[in-house]
């Protein structure tokens, strides 16, 4: 009966440090007196200082230190004897006297020790003193002492086990097989054993005293993979089938877990192929307690690493070095359900993850075999289908689990499109709730963005973009809570750089791409689409050009020019209707750009319509007097760039953008907008060519400088001076000859004048320091000797 053992740990360090004290002093007896050739002596002293071990009252830990010590001392006596009966045989009446010794501990820690030297000395004994001693080791059944006694037995032993299938006296390979395989067995019960004795509240003190010890019931499994002539069918027949029995029958879930654990780690791996039914039937068969999900995921990681580190890439272009014969995948796949089928109360968190682990086999294994992939998926749904699992909250364990799932599938064949392949995988991603869609979503759409994955037609386009779904449109069970604006917006531009990789080298299909696409992204609310649609708009105006580069090759390139651009004006237009107006006029004139460089067949009537369609948001939407400024100039800036207007269809336009100019609220931005209009009329296009009408050039620039004049604010008067005397030089520059050096002498006159009565010390540096600016550029050009400067700037007047 197992005493209680003392909890304090000062009170374990004194009674190890008297059995320590008692135990150096019979050793330095034992000694002395086998100095003095009185061995009986001195096996009263080892048996002495081996009544020790007999001790109930010392924790696991304390008990090994004074096992160790004690055993390290019974070395000097084994040295002796064997020294001393290899001359004089006499080791068989020692060995029938050990047996006497009074207590059965110390009894049998010598009887193995001389049983060890009667062994060595005569050879052919040592079938039958193996099995005389793993028999009597059955006489100590405390666990604890019991379980020592057998170790010291196996570390005895370990290296005298016969190793040989052949027929000889000292015996065979089989000898030791049984003979580990019975202290296996019995060590197994003593460890076990230990969980039931003492009372209930001391369960969680007994656990963790078992897992203390369970490397020494492992031992005789390291012991047995380390038999040389146990070959693979010695092992399917005697060895794998022993341990299994002990380890199903004991029922106690720690010893359970480990010694499968332990199966997995000590054998060759190519001893679990061969066994695998075996093995995996055995875990259906284990207590509810255990985890199995760790036992066959631990195996399928380890078979898995085993294809890796021997696949060399074989030249038969299969994929795995695991024998075509042996079907791995179903195997496994028939056991694991086989488990999930008997073991009712597995966690459905565990169940997936028998699954991940499954996937993560079929991977790394049979790497071109997506089908077996996609079976697991299927198992995986039909699970959950059968459990009636639907948006599956991201606070559930399993919810965990499945998202591992899928992010496996994506970051293994890291291509959405063989992704998409596996057609049991939007079914599981359907499960899950609205939060954890959008995870995954984002995790695939940053995925296809790292490996730039290429979507090359409409119906994978289709695919990918319901994939991506809870990030393109609203969901129907999405949650009616605050966005966060700054993760929405980088969310929607990720989609929007995705909108690039739907592309196609052949234009008509990259046609249906783009419709296809704008069918998801139209849906998405005016929040999504000022993110997506301008992407899309740009993709498409790259395909107009492309038409025009291959005119050669297709005689319907302009009709299908004009097709697409009507697909942009439909696109742009849902962004006005969006209150989208400032990014919709840069759309059209960056259309009404794009429809001047193909000039199609009707390209200049619908330049001119994107042209006013730019103008009516302008005047219509754009109210801000900073926005109607930024308006007004890129219009303008559009407008002097485009060369396929006829004089008909220029000048309302150019009209237009004047009086739009002179219009303008705000005093600074009329004056501003006035200026720019100078170059409608000296660098805009008339029949394809440049204005250069030198009157109404300087009649912009004189009305901005009168309007700059009326500016109540001297900094801000000067400020449009400067600016104006910028316009001045440089048209003086591209020669208009209605501006001379009196005019800008005038103008530098008066800026000197004015900035004389400037207050402020920072206005008047900023707008002095880009004053010095044009003047330095002015003296530069009056310095220049360059013959081909065929302006003269030497009569102005710098002072």
């Amino acid at each position: 009966m197992m005493h209680s053992q003392t909890g304090s740990f000062d009170e374990q360090e004194k009674l190890l440090g008297d059995a320590l004290q008692i135990v150096r002093g019979q050793a330095f007896s034992m000694k002395r007196c086998l100095d003095k050739g009185r061995l009986m002596d001195a096996l009263k002293c080892a048996s002495a200082m081996l009544s020790e071990l007999r001790t109930s009252l010392l924790s696991p830990k304390c008990y090994y230190e004074l096992y160790m010590a004690i055993t390290d001392e019974l070395r000097h006596l084994e040295l002796y004897l064997v020294d001393e009966f290899q001359k004089e045989n006499k080791v068989a009446d020692l060995y029938e006297l050990v047996q006497y010794a009074g207590n059965v501990v110390p009894r049998l820690y010598l009887l193995i020790t001389v049983g060890l030297v009667y062994i060595k000395t005569n050879s052919a004994l040592k079938k039958s003193i193996l099995k005389d001693l793993v028999e009597m080791c059955r006489g100590v059944q405390h666990p604890l002492r019991g379980l020592f006694l057998r170790n010291f037995l196996l570390q005895c032993t370990r290296n005298i086990l016969p190793d040989s299938v052949e027929e000889g006296s000292e015996g065979t390979v089989y000898d030791s097989i049984d003979f580990v395989l019975t202290n296996f067995a019995e060590m197994n019960k003593l460890w076990v054993r230990m969980q039931h004795q003492g009372h209930s509240s001391e369960k969680v003190r007994r656990e963790k005293e078992r897992e203390e010890l369970k490397i020494l019931v492992g031992t005789n499994l390291v012991h047995l993979s380390q038999l040389e002539s146990a070959n693979l069918d010695i092992y399917q027949r005697l060895i794998l089938p022993g341990i299994l029995e002990q380890v199903v029958s004991c029922r106690d879930s720690i010893a359970q877990e480990y010694l499968m654990e332990c199966i997995i780690q000590v054998f060759p791996d190519e001893f679990h192929l061969k066994t695998l039914d075996v093995f995996l039937k055995s875990c259906a068969q284990l207590q509810p307690g255990v985890n199995v999900k760790n036992i066959i995921i631990s195996l399928i990681d380890r078979l898995a690493a085993y294809n890796q580190r021997h696949d060399k890439g074989n030249e038969d272009g299969t994929d795995s070095v695991i024998p075509t014969d042996l079907q791995l995948f179903d195997i496994f796949n028939t056991q694991i359900a086989n488990v999930v089928q008997i073991r009712a109360e597995m966690p459905l968190e565990d169940v997936v993850s028998l699954q991940v682990a499954l996937v993560s086999l079929a991977q790394k294994v049979y790497t071109s075999r997506i089908d077996y992939v996609d079976q697991v998926l299927g198992t995986t749904d039909q699970i959950m289908e059968r459990l009636n699992m639907t948006s599956i909250a991201c606070t559930l364990p399993v919810n965990q689990e499945l998202s591992r799932l899928l992010r496996l599938c994506i970051d293994f064949y890291n291509n959405v499109l063989t992704v998409l392949e596996l057609s049991n995988f939007s079914k599981l991603m359907q499960r899950f709730d609205y939060t954890s869609r959008k995870a995954m979503s984002l995790y695939m759409a940053m995925n296809i963005l790292e490996n730039e994955t290429q979507i090359p037609d409409a119906e994978s386009v289709d695919s990918v973009l319901k994939v991506l779904a809870p990030l393109i449109k609203n969901q129907d069970d999405q949650p009616n809570e605050k966005i966060d604006m700054e993760d929405f917006a980088e969310e929607q531009s990720i989609v929007g750089r995705i909108v690039h990789l739907l592309h196609s080298d052949e234009p008509d299909m990259q046609y249906k791409i783009l419709s296809t696409a704008r069918k998801h992204f139209g849906a998405g609310g005016s929040q999504r689409i000022r993110y997506v649609l301008p992407s899309l708009v740009f993709q498409a105006y790259q395909l107009a050009h492309k038409y025009k580069k291959i005119s050669n090759e297709d005689d319907m390139w302009d009709k299908k020019c004009e097709k697409i651009i009507k697909y942009c004006h439909e696109t742009i237009a849902v962004l006005a209707k969006h209150e989208l107006p400032e990014l919709a006029l840069r759309l059209y004139l960056q259309g009404a750009l794009c429809i001047g460089q193909t000039q199609f067949s009707n390209h200049e009537a619908v330049a001119y319509d994107f042209m006013t369609q730019a103008f009516s948001l302008y005047e219509d939407e754009i109210s801000d007097s900073k926005a109607q400024l930024a308006a007004i100039t890129l219009i303008m800036s559009t407008f002097e760039q485009m060369t396929c207007f006829g004089e008909e269809n220029a000048e309302p336009l150019r009209t237009n953008c004047a009086l739009a100019a002179s219009k303008l609220l705000k005093k600074p931005d009329q004056c501003r907008g006035v200026a720019a209009c100078a170059a409608l009329f000296w660098s805009g296009k008339k029949n394809g060519a440049e204005m250069r009408d030198e009157k109404r050039t300087l009649e912009c620039l004189k009305k901005a400088t009168r309007i700059a004049s009326q500016c109540l604010d001297l900094g801000v008067q000067i400020q449009l001076y400067v600016e104006i005397l910028n316009y001045y030089v440089f048209f003086f520059e591209r020669g208009n000859t209605l501006i001379n050096a009196s005019l800008i002498n005038q103008l530098i006159s008066k800026i000197n004048e004015e900035l004389a009565n400037l207050e402020g010390p920072e206005e008047s540096k900023q707008i002095k320091t880009q004053f010095d600016h044009t003047l330095a550029h002015i003296k530069c050009r009056i310095d220049s000797t360059d013959a081909n400067l065929e302006i003269s700037f030497a009569g102005i007047k710098l002072d």
